[in-house]
């Protein structure tokens, strides 16, 4: 087997990864960090906020439903 064909085989593709895919790699990966160890934007807070208020609605809604389907419905749960 001819050694030279092997080596540049692995050495080729390994440096186009450490030249490129690594340093991307990471600064994509400490930029993630960064923004991570700064918290929540206000706009994210906001955003958080509505979401945690329009789940508890869907609560009550759910809530509501399978009230509404335990009267109407007693074994509706075994049939699901």
């Amino acid at each position: 087997m001819d050694y030279e064909f092997l080596a540049a085989m692995i050495v080729g593709p390994l440096c186009l990864f450490l030249l490129i895919v690594a340093p991307i790699w990471l600064v994509m990966h400490y930029r993630s960090k960064r923004q991570v160890s700064q918290g929540l934007t206000e706009e994210e807070y906001r955003q958080l906020r509505q979401l945690a208020e329009q789940s508890e609605q869907m609560a009550a809604r759910i809530q509501t439903l399978e009230a509404i389907l335990d009267s109407e419905s007693p074994d509706w749960r075994k049939k699901a």
